[in-house]
Order: structure tokens, then C-alpha cells, then sequence
């Protein structure tokens, strides 16, 4: 291991699952606001509208809650759990909410399956490794991915429902440290945070047009 890499894992602040529990808190805060109305517009740049796209975050926060569930979690595949579509073009989901339930019933879907990842990313081992489709990673890994899920996806939906939307800059800050460590330190964390995922433009650099996370686990 070279000097700035142990510096690095030294000076590195952990994301934790208070952090995701915040995430979700202010998420479900903001989009409950959002007029009953406006849940069938499209979320920002994605093909789905702003119902489905709240049932593929909740779903994501889910899917990362069970691949550390069992005794045991798989390291080369994910739990078989059905994940099927409603509609052609439509997410791929186990969690689908119950559109009778209206709004309300939405945000606690996606509340309930955030508490289930944080209460996992709590009570696991720090030591449990488990498959996801960019490597295999740890508790910290899935609350840290569980963030980026959270906060872009508002950021996509606050765009389609016509919200303000800012996540806290020491998240983003401590997320871009364990899932994008090679993206830039000196610019605005929320800002770096949506060009490392595609959203937008940042300080000269491109919009990205392909991009991932590395959830290596760092010792």
C-alpha cells in the first residue's frame, strides 16, 4: 500500500447509517410536499415518471437491505427475489406500491425500505461482504450506495415535481470518499456528486455519459 493510500483510509470519515437514515429522512420530507397531481410526470432526464421512480429508489434501498440478510450473503449473485416490470419500459421492481394508497401511502414504502437498509447496515458485521453488480462490498459500501441512490434520484424527481433539492454537503462529501475516490476535492460536494452520476456539468468537465461507483471495501 503506497503512503497517500494509507493516508487516505486514515483521514477517511466512514458513512454510517445515521447518514442514510438522514438521506431518507429529508427525501421523504421534501417529496411529501409535492402536489398529488404531479406524480405522473417524468422525473427530470429518466423514461420513468415520478410514481415509478420512487418505487425503483425504494426498491434499490430494499435490494441492498436483503443481499445482507442472510446468514451467509451471496457473493455472485443477488438474492432471488422477483424483480419484474409493470409496464414495458418500466422499472424492474420487487417493491411496487399500492397507487390506491395514493402519495402518502408512497413515501412510507420508500421510508420503511430505507429503514430496513439502515437497520441492516447497523446490525451487520463489518466484516459481511455481499454481492452487488459493481463488486462485491460491505455494510458501509451499501449505506454509502444506498445514499447516492437516495439523493440523485430526489435530485430527479425534485426536477419532474418542481421541488428545491440540496442534500447535507458532509453526505455527499463522505459518499464521494467511498464510492468515487478519484473525483475532484476542491469542487462543491453536491455539485461533484451529480456530475460523478451523470446529472450535470462540472467546473469545465462534461457531463458524464457513462459512469459507476467502486464499492471496494477499504479496509
Amino acid at each position: 500500500m503506497s503512503s497517500s493510500e494509507q493516508t487516505e483510509r486514515l483521514s477517511r470519515t466512514p458513512v454510517t447509517a445515521d447518514d442514510l437514515d438522514l438521506a431518507v429522512r429529508l427525501a421523504v420530507e421534501v417529496l411529501g410536499t409535492a402536489p398529488a397531481a404531479a406524480w405522473e410526470g417524468k422525473a427530470g432526464s429518466l423514461e420513468w415518471d415520478c410514481w415509478e421512480t420512487v418505487e425503483h429508489l425504494s426498491d434499490d434501498l430494499f435490494a441492498y437491505a436483503v443481499q445482507l440478510g442472510p446468514k451467509s450473503p451471496p457473493l455472485e449473485g443477488e438474492v432471488p427475489f422477483v424483480w419484474e416490470s409493470r409496464r414495458p419500459g418500466g422499472p424492474a421492481n420487487a417493491v411496487h406500491a399500492d397507487r390506491e394508497a395514493g402519495p402518502a401511502g408512497l413515501m412510507q414504502v420508500l421510508e420503511a425500505s430505507g429503514a430496513l437498509l439502515v437497520a441492516m447496515v447497523r446490525t451487520a458485521s463489518p466484516r459481511t461482504r455481499a454481492y452487488h453488480g459493481f463488486g462485491v462490498s460491505d455494510p458501509e459500501g451499501f449505506a454509502a450506495m444506498g445514499i447516492v441512490e437516495t439523493v440523485v434520484h430526489t435530485y430527479d424527481l425534485a426536477q419532474g415535481l418542481g421541488l428545491v433539492w440540496s442534500p447535507p454537503e458532509g453526505v455527499c462529501a463522505r459518499v464521494l470518499a467511498r464510492l468515487f475516490p478519484d473525483a475532484p476535492t476542491s469542487t462543491d460536494p453536491w455539485d461533484t456528486l451529480l456530475w460523478a452520476t451523470g446529472r450535470a456539468e462540472l467546473d469545465g468537465r462534461p457531463r458524464l455519459t457513462k459512469w459507476r461507483w467502486d464499492g471496494t471495501p477499504r479496509g
